[in-house]
């Protein structure tokens, strides 16, 4: 046997060892994808409450300390900060159980089986990421990046579901070019809406830091204009999309219907806490809403073709 016989060998033995476990793949996937939803959630509660510098350095908590120390003057924001970092500690861990179980799975794609990295290699970057915001004392780009990379990562969180529930052979159009271009605007107009959004937090009076209440020096009405004009478009396009699918597949059509839920229920949110001076708790559901709404467009335009 050659040297590198040997070593592709014991990765055979190995996912075949595997395989008597491969019926949770896809548990493990549904799992990564509401922990990568979650996780914003957590994030969101970490700048509502100004608890970002709960633990003033990283990776510990406090210099020699690795989890929050009570003390009669211990306030919430160390516990709801070091919260967040154990989810991605939980993150990790599934990331690691769904690298192993994708990746090893010999009866499926190369490509397919590559993705299976993507959570993993994620978190892992989230954490350094969320290490130097804490370093650079919340530095609004490094927040927004922070956000950003969490939203890219639901979106690949679902691709990763989707491609494991179809087959390996070249993706197939089951929509007309003009639905698919919609599809395509759809998911850029996504991410226009998602920036916009993070903007405007990071300029308003939930931007997560207690003594500089405005990180973003642009004005906060402007901005919440903008996204609201920008969800506006949106909502046109899917409704254009909706009517284009209107005698599409049954998958294509009950993605956009979804679709457009999720997008009503959002913007209600969106109204009510702009009408009710942003409570936090509405502030939080409306981030969440986010991440629904992108794995919600990344359904839709991955139904437009089949395997």
């Amino acid at each position: 046997m050659t040297a590198t016989a040997a070593p592709t060998s014991r990765f055979a033995a190995f996912a075949g060892w595997i395989d008597r476990f491969r019926h949770w793949t896809r548990a493990v996937i549904v799992a990564n994808l509401v922990g990568q939803i979650g996780i914003i959630g957590t994030g969101g509660a970490v700048r509502l409450t100004e608890s970002g510098l709960g633990c003033s350095t990283w990776p510990e908590c406090e210099p020699g300390q690795f989890t929050p120390q009570f003390h009669e003057a211990t306030t919430l924001h160390p516990y709801i900060e070091f919260g967040n970092r154990t989810l991605t500690g939980v993150l990790a861990l599934i990331g690691v159980l769904l690298a192993v179980a994708v990746c090893t799975d010999l009866k499926r794609s190369s490509s397919y089986r590559l993705l299976g990295l993507v959570p993993i290699l994620g978190v892992l970057a989230q954490a350094l990421i969320g290490g130097v915001v804490v370093l650079l004392h919340l530095h609004p780009g490094w927040v927004s990046l922070h956000f950003g990379v969490s939203a890219a990562l639901v979106a690949a969180s679902l691709y990763v579901l989707h491609r494991h529930d179809e087959g390996d052979k070249a993706p197939v159009r089951v929509v007309g070019p003009r639905t698919r271009a919609l599809a395509w605007a759809l998911a850029a107009l996504t991410a226009v809406v998602v920036v916009l959004g993070v903007l405007t937090t990071g300029a308003g009076p939930h931007s997560g830091d207690a003594e500089v209440g405005y990180r973003i020096a642009v004005d906060p009405a402007l901005l919440t204009k903008w996204h609201a004009a920008a969800v506006w478009v949106f909502l046109a396009a899917l409704v254009a999309y909706l009517v284009a699918v209107r005698g599409g597949p049954a998958p294509v059509r009950r993605a956009a219907v979804i679709l457009v839920a999720i997008t009503l229920a959002q913007g209600l949110i969106g109204y009510v806490q702009y009408f009710t001076d942003l409570p936090e708790l509405l502030v939080g559901l409306h981030m969440i809403g986010a991440a629904v709404l992108i794995a919600g467009t990344t359904r839709v335009w991955l139904t437009t073709r089949v395997r």
